[in-house]
């Protein structure tokens, strides 16, 4: 190991200047040691060396300093100059929202009497009916706080004390000990109409009776990550709802939907909003989200995926769905801007998430007629295909384009149905974290698309640029996104940027 001594002469700003970096990255003394170990295990600070090195009690060797300026993309000379850094690169601890929200104003129109009228008359109107807007509202918190629930997660980590692995015998276990006792019902998959009118197999996985019995369909028998899943959920809403009988039964298939009324009444949704509905569906997300903190708990999750560059494919040794993976990469990754769509034929998104802002390509309550067919999950859903697939894409948002890679893969579930499971991330601002004009190396890559009827090999210095913005996001699958062409898509064909139009005539571009 070299020890300079000119090292020390040129320190003053070392420590402040990783500790930034470290900071403007949102990762923990742990995550930098754990990256550092990847370069090299050899050189790679402790955790508490690294502590005194931010805090200037120690002076790292040459060797090592170039393990972390490999983590961050960085020359070695950056960290020992005497330059000190903008303040702008502090991470802005303001609203942690990704979605821009419209203005109330004014004020007097958007007072709770006004809207307590003009919803339910909105929602008639528009065929959406209470529960579904009680989704939605729980959605928009769920993405106002960018999936952050550390009471969520700390009450999930009291009863799996972190452990993972779980094993179905481990979760039975758990249930025993919280005093549940399982049942198992016959019921197999059925054909219907979802409330879009689109037929497709549902089937129900399980469901609870208060005050203490989880009741588990014998199909879950033959599909053990779908078992430990209901498990979890059901052992959530033991833990954070004291065991009564209000939470939705929990069913499989093209359905968004999963309240006990709608599966077993044949009795029309309301559009009125009534507090039952709102409750439900607070409970549902509570206890999904437990469960995936149950099974994958967050520090070990992220250790992992860490390890692994953030595969899909670490769903496998963990024995979960990938679904529940990666729906999990969102909650614990340091980067916040993520999204997650659940994508069903012939253009309905079960499950959404969008804490970085992304526009739907289609919609959960109504079918969207002119859907871009460039989005992956759409691809996907439409041309068979194995294993997964990663894509950058540039789309507008409030008429700006931006740089999103997402990686996706295609899934079958216990009712048979086909569907594409997509996790991706908004680029733009990783590549500002870094200096990088994010504006300019989007419209730089639109113009090369539009250039080639929408879709184009990535020019080589923005290349460079997003594989060095990979390298410290530690996310394999960008690049492989890179690799491919980029590809214009939008958020409606109304608004296709192509040219020609994918929506100027009945012929598709491609």
């Amino acid at each position: 190991m070299r020890i300079s001594k000119s090292l020390s002469r040129k320190s003053h700003l070392l420590g402040t200047k990783i500790r930034n970096l470290r900071k403007r990255n949102n990762l923990t003394m742990e995550d930098l040691s754990a990256r550092c170990i990847r370069v090299s295990a050899q050189l790679a600070p402790s955790v508490s060396y690294l502590s005194m090195i931010e805090r200037g009690k120690r002076v790292p060797s040459y060797d090592m300093l170039e393990v972390i300026a490999n983590v961050f993309q960085k020359e070695v000379d950056w960290f020992l100059d005497d330059v000190p850094e903008e303040q702008s690169i502090t991470p802005d601890k303001g609203n942690r929202g990704g979605i821009s929200g419209m203005a109330l104003e004014p004020s007097f129109l958007f007072s709770n009497e006004i809207l307590q009228i003009a919803i339910p008359e909105m929602l008639s109107q528009t065929g959406v009916s209470g529960r579904q807007f009680a989704h939605l509202l729980i959605r928009a918190h769920q993405e106002h706080h960018q999936n952050h629930f550390p009471d969520l997660e700390r009450a999930a980590e009291e009863v799996g004390l972190k452990r993972m692995p779980l094993s179905v015998e481990d979760l039975f276990d758990i249930a025993k000990n919280l005093g549940l006792h399982v049942k198992w019902f016959d019921s197999m998959p059925k054909s219907a109409k979802d409330e879009l009118g689109v037929s497709s197999r549902s089937v129900v996985t399980s469901f609870y009776d208060p005050p203490s019995s989880i009741n588990l369909n014998t199909l879950l028998k033959k599909f053990p990550t779908r078992l430990k899943y209901d498990l979890a959920v059901h052992i959530g809403h033991s833990v954070l709802h004291n065991r009564d009988g209000l939470k939705s039964v929990l069913v499989t298939g093209n359905t968004v939907d999963q309240s006990s009324s709608a599966l077993f009444d044949a009795t029309p949704q309301s559009s009125t909003v009534n507090a039952q509905d709102i409750l439900h569906a607070w409970r549902d997300f509570e206890s999904s989200f437990f469960a995936g903190a149950l099974l994958c708990p967050k520090v070990p999750f992220r250790q992992l995926l860490d390890r692994h560059g953030y595969e899909v494919s670490v769903h496998e040794q963990l024995g979960v769905s990938a679904s529940v993976a990666m729906r999990r990469m969102t909650a614990v990754s340091p980067y916040a801007h993520w999204h997650y769509f659940d994508a069903y034929a012939p253009g309905k998104l079960k499950a959404v998430y969008r804490g970085n802002g992304i526009p739907l390509p289609w919609g959960n309550m109504r079918l969207v007629e002119d859907p871009c067919q460039h989005w992956a999950v759409f691809r996907m859903i439409n041309v068979p295909t194995t294993g997964t697939s990663a894509q950058i894409s540039i789309l507008n948002v409030e008429d700006k384009p931006r740089i999103y890679c997402c990686e996706s893969t295609s899934v079958k579930d216990l009712a048979d149905n086909n569907h594409v499971l997509c996790t991706g991330i908004d680029l733009n601002p990783a590549i500002e974290a870094q200096g990088g004009d994010a504006n300019q190396m989007a419209e730089d890559l639109k113009k090369a698309c539009a250039e080639n009827e929408g879709q184009s090999a990535i020019p080589a210095s923005i290349k460079n640029k997003l594989s060095s913005v990979s390298r410290i996001l530690n996310i394999n699958w960008i690049e492989r996104g890179i690799a491919a062409d980029a590809r214009l898509i939008c958020s409606r064909g109304a608004h296709c940027p192509r040219v020609p139009s994918c929506y100027a005539s009945s012929k598709e571009c491609s």
